[in-house]
């Protein structure tokens, strides 16, 4: 069965002196701050298209490895996952770090490494951003 989440965002003024705000419709979570200033500059409290992006990949990320992971006869204990997404203004998103530990038993680093680079591979996220370049960092804990 497909699925479908839904955001909005407000926005008032021109782009270097306006400012908005992004809900998360779906969930209801949320409503947060955006502006220029804190997508190319200091967050300030504000949120940011490449946070949100950020926060998108790095947690689905975990669901995918979590599931290969099980998949394989050893489920992880836990799983940290960090993702760094940076942004230069007038060219873009320029790059994704992935960052992962996990407590995995019974697996060695290689295996964790290699389940690691085929949830990169594989989960949605990252194949919604195969135009930019993801880095992976795995650390078996």
């Amino acid at each position: 069965m497909a699925t479908t989440r839904s955001a909005t965002t407000q926005w008032k003024g021109a782009l270097l002196d306006g400012s908005g705000t992004v809900s998360l419709d779906t969930s209801g979570v949320g409503t947060f701050e955006v502006s220029w200033p804190s997508r190319a500059e200091a967050a300030n409290g504000k949120t940011s298209p490449e946070e949100l992006i950020a926060a998108a990949h790095s947690s689905c990320f975990s669901m995918a490895l979590s599931h290969g992971l099980a998949g394989a006869g050893t489920p992880p204990e836990s799983l940290q996952t960090s993702a760094d997404v940076t942004f230069q203004p007038g060219t873009g998103i320029t790059g994704i770090v992935l960052k992962v530990k996990g407590h995995v038993p019974n697996i060695t680093a290689e295996q964790f490494q290699e389940a690691a680079e085929t949830a990169k591979a594989n989960c949605p996220v990252s194949k919604a951003l195969t135009g930019t370049t993801i880095t992976l960092e795995a650390e078996l804990l």
